[in-house]
């Protein structure tokens, strides 16, 4: 059986590789926005810490830590409200020691105006769109709508191997939709959780560890090259409740140079760091800096079945693109009959 599935994973690596005609430079972009309200606030910082339906995105091992069946719903609008990003995940403890859950992303923007039908000339007769440079003016009865969106849906398995050690995979499908172009692609995640010390967290995630292939309608294929998430956490009592502080490095190998905030050579390295305070298990405030240099706060209520987090982010000094707010509820079905076995 173990040899079937390393012959499978090494087939998609073969196939996606004589396909592809490149490596996207942040072709993966979209799935680096995060999941959670309460992962954002802390600014990303959340691979060691990933204990919720969210672990599915930041770290597939973290599903293993689940006692109850959850869903976790978030919202997110950006660019004073041009972008919308969802994320819903449900996540169910099977037996003792392994978890299932599925999971989709969306982003998305509506209602982008196509003109390239449009164009007339200066006796209004229509300009073909290869000719586009030579209309004077827009017919605006032939201008049409489309929405861009971009997918991602996640299938994952995780183990509790023993009290200190877990790990987990993540089955990744990816749908893009642009005006007339379609695009489908699958990819393969990876992630282990460790505890060497009692409230001590290290974790690590692979995303796109094949090498993700992406194939357009239009006969172009692209790559997403992996991105390597390091994580580590610790969580203490202190005033009657739990001081998590938590940095996490996110490793790509996409030539970003100074686009990231340390490079050497090929090979980019961007921090996250979060800090957070939770009192009694009822209400949590946080605090982060993501990896695009972005301050970002929060905070969190714990309802009996039922938390509700908050982060608040601004991009840029003058903020000229927008404060982004994000919400999410996670949802437990804390009932004994349904606690894991």
């Amino acid at each position: 059986m173990k040899r079937k599935v390393i012959i499978t994973i090494a087939s998609f690596i073969l196939y996606g590789t004589s396909l592809a005609q490149h490596i996207a430079k942040y072709g993966g972009e979209f799935l680096a926005l995060g999941a959670g309200g309460r992962a954002l606030a802390l600014g990303g910082a959340y691979v060691a810490l990933a204990r919720d339906a969210s672990a599915s995105y930041w770290n597939p091992a973290g599903l293993s830590q689940i006692q109850y069946p959850e869903l976790l719903l978030m919202h997110e609008e950006r660019f004073a409200g041009l972008v919308n990003y969802d994320f819903g995940a449900v996540a169910i403890p099977v037996g003792t020691e392994t978890s299932l859950g599925f999971s989709a992303l969306r982003l998305g923007v509506e209602n982008i105006a196509d003109t390239r039908l449009a164009g007339v000339d200066i006796n209004g007769n229509p300009v073909p769109p290869d000719q586009y440079s030579n209309a004077v003016r827009l017919d605006y009865d032939k201008i049409t709508y489309f929405t861009a969106a971009h997918w991602a849906f996640f299938i994952t398995y995780a183990i509790q191997s023993n009290e200190t050690f877990s790990y987990g995979f993540n089955v990744k499908i990816i749908r893009h939709s642009i005006a007339n172009a379609t695009a489908l692609g699958i990819g393969f995640d990876a992630g282990i959780l460790y505890s060497p010390l009692p409230d001590v967290y290290l974790g690590g995630t692979i995303q796109d560890g094949t090498t993700t292939l992406i194939a357009w309608s239009t006969g172009t294929n692209e790559l997403i090259s992996p991105t390597v998430k390091l994580g580590v956490a610790y969580c203490y009592e202190i005033f009657g409740g739990i001081l998590s502080p938590a940095i996490d490095v996110d490793i790509r190998f996409e030539n970003r140079k100074t686009a990231s905030i340390g490079y050497i050579g090929p090979v980019s390295i961007d921090p996250h760091v979060g800090l957070e305070f939770d009192y009694k298990k009822t209400i949590a405030l946080r605090v982060g800096y993501s990896d695009v240099r972005q301050l970002t706060i929060g905070a969190g209520l714990h309802l009996r079945k039922l938390d509700i987090d908050y982060a608040y982010a601004r991009f840029g000094k003058e903020n000229s693109l927008g404060d982004t707010h994000r919400i999410s509820l996670r949802f437990m079905i804390q009932e004994q009959k349904y606690k894991r076995e």
